[in-house]
């Protein structure tokens, strides 16, 4: 880590342990004024984001604090979606508390991390105040965000990394159920029997309280959650899929498509990012009702539909990623965030795109 000029900071504020890494001399307080909190999948731990910090903090000296979530970490993340979402949100608001300049704040969320964290900027978020609001001196504030804000940063990027935002029941949204209906139908039965209500969440078959599934909410506001009104704030918002390989979550549910929206392309090499094979960007087809409710129902066709309907009300830039000629291709789920530096780092090329195009103003 010293080779890259990387400072593992001290805990802040009482968050033990805090993973925060930032491009210092002499391992000073960093200057950076935009956080970076980068959130791990089901099962695994804040090391899986070790080798993506470390790249971000070297290639954007003194512009990024990356704070990796350290609150979900292992069997806790299968606690729930909600669980896990309302635990990052206390722990990125101490973050923050700690910080007095930070300014912007950005999330980079691999496998079930971005449902997480989609949940935690919805209990995070800060709706803009309103033009007749006046400060002290009787003045109107200049806001910049007008959007709103998250736990009072500017919200820049909100980057996904082969993300099930579908949910796992579908046709083929977990690959190595081979799409035989049969196995898809049996794993709604059992799978919380393996991972317990984060299970229940991916597979939709959660009913708190006669509630739709928590999914689904996700795609609205609430009273005290701002799920959509959330997402809308950034000012970009990135999902990266596998296209193939990813036996854990589908090219679909992680590019928020339907089967008949999926691509096709030519696998032709790309010098810079040889495994990004396809980029569009999507846009919001209904962004001025980001607040609405949408029509509820228990059959899943219709509950997918939904999904895709409300997550699309704002747009998506869409980067798909193909490991197809690697060694380790049937690990993609974890190559495509280098979840090990050794193992798996045929995904580098893949954090490079995030870190070129990363928004920072």
């Amino acid at each position: 880590m010293g080779d890259l000029g990387v400072c593992k900071e001290e805990a802040i504020n009482g968050a033990g342990g805090t993973d925060m890494w930032s491009s210092s001399e002499g391992c000073t307080v960093s200057k950076a004024d935009h956080l970076v909190v980068m959130v791990h999948g089901i099962l695994g731990s804040n090391a899986n984001w070790k080798f993506a910090a470390e790249h971000f903090v070297k290639m954007l000296p003194d512009k990024v604090l990356v704070h990796c979530s350290e609150r979900n970490m292992n069997k806790l993340t299968l606690d729930g979606v909600d669980v896990m979402g309302e635990r990052l949100a206390e722990e990125v608001t101490e973050v923050i508390k700690g910080r007095p300049n930070l300014c912007k704040i950005s999330f980079v969320a691999h496998s079930i991390g971005g449902l997480v964290a989609r949940y935690a900027i919805g209990r995070l978020y800060r709706p803009q105040r309103s033009k007749s609001f006046q400060d002290s001196d009787g003045q109107i504030p200049d806001i910049e965000n007008s959007r709103g804000t998250i736990c009072g940063l500017e919200a820049m990027n909100f980057i996904t990394i082969a993300t099930p935002h579908l949910g796992s029941r579908g046709n083929k949204q977990v690959p190595f159920l081979f799409g035989l209906t049969a196995m898809e139908k049996l794993a709604c039965h059992v799978i919380h029997l393996i991972f317990r209500q984060t299970g229940r969440h991916l597979f939709l078959v959660d009913s708190d309280d006669g509630k739709p599934p928590l999914l689904q909410r996700m795609v609205e506001d609430s009273d005290d959650l701002y799920f959509m009104s959330a997402l809308q704030a950034f000012k970009r918002r990135v999902v990266y899929s596998n296209v193939a390989y990813d036996h854990i979550v589908g090219w679909r549910t992680s590019s928020i498509r339907r089967n008949s929206e999926l691509p096709k392309f030519e696998e032709t090499p790309n010098k810079i990012y040889p495994h990004v094979v396809h980029e569009e960007i999507s846009n919001g087809e209904n962004p001025d009702k980001c607040n609405e409710a949408i029509i509820t129902s228990d059959d899943y066709d219709m509950i997918e539909e939904n999904l895709v309907r409300g997550l699309r009300r704002v747009s998506w830039e869409k980067v798909d990623v193909s490991f197809h000629t690697s060694k380790v291709r049937f690990a993609a789920h974890s190559v495509i965030q280098v979840k090990d530096p050794v193992m798996h780092s045929e995904g580098a090329d893949v954090i490079q795109h995030i870190i070129d195009h990363f928004l920072l103003t």
